[in-house]
């Protein structure tokens, strides 16, 4: 398979405190500027997102096994990054995830994100 039938969805979780774990999404497939520009649209402030809602892997357990778990400074939301086309190292290390359409359509679709889908989710301050 070649690197060009694949592209790189890379994105973090930054929490209250500044801390960051990173993730990146292997995709078949590849988006075009258009596509990135409207799934940016999509996420609120043109790139917050809540990973549960679209099925992306979310990242706060890897803040997590520094903390011992969820703290104050937890919050529900991820963030976009960049597109990027797939380098050999990615295929090299990379199982995809899923098709580049897949996670276009599941940006796109929606219509307000839903914070209660992630475990950071509280109504009562702490």
């Amino acid at each position: 398979m070649g690197v060009k039938r694949f592209c790189v969805f890379e994105y973090l979780y930054r929490d209250a405190d500044n801390f960051k774990a990173w993730g990146a999404l292997l995709l078949k497939g590849a988006l075009s500027d258009t596509q990135v520009a409207e799934m940016k649209s999509k996420f609120e402030s043109e790139k917050f997102f809540i990973a549960e809602q679209i099925s992306v892997p979310p990242l706060y357990e890897e803040l997590w096994a520094y903390s011992g778990g969820l703290t104050e400074s937890d919050h529900t939301w991820h963030e976009f990054f960049a597109v990027r086309p797939a380098q050999a190292n990615d295929l090299a290390t990379g199982t995809p995830w899923g098709s580049a359409k897949v996670l276009f359509n599941a940006v796109t679709k929606v219509a307000l994100w839903k914070e209660q889908l992630s475990p950071c989710w509280r109504k009562a301050s702490w």
